[in-house]
């Protein structure tokens, strides 16, 4: 008797469980997929967490701003003929007035329209190498001033 019961109450569970949907924050609409979200305004849109291992994103266009070390070395870049070097003079101008770095979206528009990563790490890329930059001119300057204090005191 104890089977029975043991054998009915495993396929009750079973049937309940088959007709349950696993996929119930799934969504499709015009061929866009939904998750966590009844509105998908992408391809793929999700609202939440993703937990991943590892992200690929395609230039597609974009530029890698390499553009950067040409414009400083060559005084002007064939990848991107806009791009000008900005003396640090500019920059610190420049957040004086608009509170963000030169180039980079304020935390309002961020809020307002999110961010692209591409955009955004091609963006910190571009900044990394100006800095990067900076810090060899500074440290010239430093060695520079090292050089001129060493022979003054002998």
């Amino acid at each position: 008797m104890k089977n029975i019961l043991l054998i009915g109450l495993l396929l009750l569970s079973t049937v309940l469980f088959a007709q349950r949907n696993p996929f119930n924050n799934l969504t499709e609409k015009n061929g866009k997929i939904g998750i966590g979200t009844e509105t998908p305004d992408e391809l793929l849109t999700v609202k939440g967490k993703i937990h991943t291992q590892e992200v690929l994103v395609d230039l597609d266009g974009a530029v890698a701003p390499d553009y950067v070390f040409e414009a400083y070395f060559n005084g002007i870049s064939l990848l991107a003929p806009d791009y000008t070097f900005p003396s640090l003079q500019e920059i610190a101008k420049y957040i004086e007035v608009n509170h963000h770095l030169p180039g980079v979206p304020s935390a309002e528009e961020m809020e307002k329209n999110g961010m692209s990563l591409k955009e955004m790490n091609l963006l910190l890329l571009q900044k990394l190498e100006e800095l990067t930059l900076y810090t060899l001119e500074q440290q010239k300057e430093i060695d520079e001033l090292k050089e001129k204090l060493s022979s003054i005191r002998n």
